[in-house]
């Protein structure tokens, strides 16, 4: 195979409207729903959405989050896109400072400090920044104070986290920092900035010889492509090319070769096996985003870039089919597709 350019697959307006309408057709499905919820009392027992009047559907709180993503993502980019004064409407209708109150009130209940954390948290941090992008700054501002409470339990988690969190699924903490650090510059929150590079030089910066035994059987995140695009977005481009090199030092020769095989996704109806897909569209992402911090002419370059290719090449076909991969691949896809 010829080396692909860092873009070869691209976000396309086809590709942008058949996602957009994927997305709209589950973020305000309520049912079903599997709810990350503490019951204090009987009087906790009501039906989700009185807990989350905006995120109330996508089967779960963090996979909507990250579904209005994708729809704010959609939305800047191809502003003309036939499902636009949907996507409008929608945004009009939950981004009131009523309904954002009412998400921010749920973190006060007791037991919450651990809701969502770190991906939901990321994740809504992640939304927050691509409003904030938007050329009316409306729904950002309504936002904000929800996007400040996940900001703050950051800065509360962080300096007490003593490990990280290497598992390839919802806990993996590189995952968070990468976002949260994307929200941090995006917003103007040095706090968060100057907490999330530390800690994850603190936590990764040390690892070497990385062997990347991965997948397991329920992962969508690469522990090991995770650590090295979460430090590619912290460090600069030269402190990041010599760690990198220690980390997975047979790279060119394409080794750990787990690395550069697609998972083999079993059953797409079972919601667990089929987060193998968004492993391989997170693993494109994480491959996109590594090669365009490696100097052109780089043998690992270009391995990186035709990892990428093939991951996504194996995976977006299959964002969309049954509801348990739908109702969240796209933003994946998007992540991968957008660093191109």
């Amino acid at each position: 195979m010829s080396s692909p350019s860092v873009s070869e697959t691209r976000l396309t307006p086809q590709i942008a409207s058949r996602f957009a309408g994927i997305v709209l057709g589950h973020v305000t499905r309520a049912y079903p729903h599997k709810a990350d919820h503490v019951f204090n009392g009987p009087e906790d027992v009501a039906p989700h959405r009185e807990h989350h009047p905006i995120f109330f559907g996508s089967f779960d709180w963090h996979s909507c989050v990250h579904g209005y993503w994708s729809l704010a993502a959609l939305l800047r980019r191809y502003p003309d896109m036939p499902e636009a004064p949907a996507i409008h409407a929608l945004f009009a209708d939950s981004f009131t400072a009523e309904k954002v109150e009412g998400e921010r009130a749920y973190l006060d209940r007791p037991l919450s400090g651990v809701f969502e954390r770190p991906y939901g948290w990321a994740w809504l941090l992640k939304l927050a920044a691509e409003l904030r992008a938007h050329d009316d700054p409306t729904a950002y501002e309504t936002l904000r104070p929800l996007a400040n409470a996940f900001a703050d339990r950051f800065k509360a988690f962080l300096p007490k986290a003593t490990y990280p969190l290497r598992a390839g699924v919802h806990t993996n903490t590189a995952f968070a920092l990468r976002l949260a650090m994307d929200y941090a510059h995006a917003c103007g929150d040095p706090d968060l900035t100057v907490l999330a590079m530390e800690t994850a030089r603190g936590w990764y910066a040390g690892d070497k010889a990385c062997q990347a035994w991965e997948p397991s059987g329920d992962e969508f995140l690469s522990p090991a492509l995770m650590e090295a695009e979460c430090l590619r977005r912290m460090l600069p481009a030269e402190a990041f090319g010599a760690w990198f090199a220690d980390f997975l030092p047979d790279l060119a020769e394409r080794r750990p070769a787990t690395l550069f095989t697609p998972a083999t996704v079993s059953d797409r109806t079972d919601g667990k096996i089929a987060h193998l897909d968004g492993l391989n569209l997170s693993r494109a992402w994480c491959w996109r985003g590594i090669a365009g911090a490696l100097p052109e002419g780089d043998p690992a370059r270009a391995v990186a870039l035709e990892a990428a290719e093939t991951h996504l090449a194996d995976a977006l076909p299959h964002v969309a089919g049954d509801y348990m991969g739908e109702h969240w691949l796209v933003s994946f896809a998007l992540l991968a597709l957008l660093e191109g």
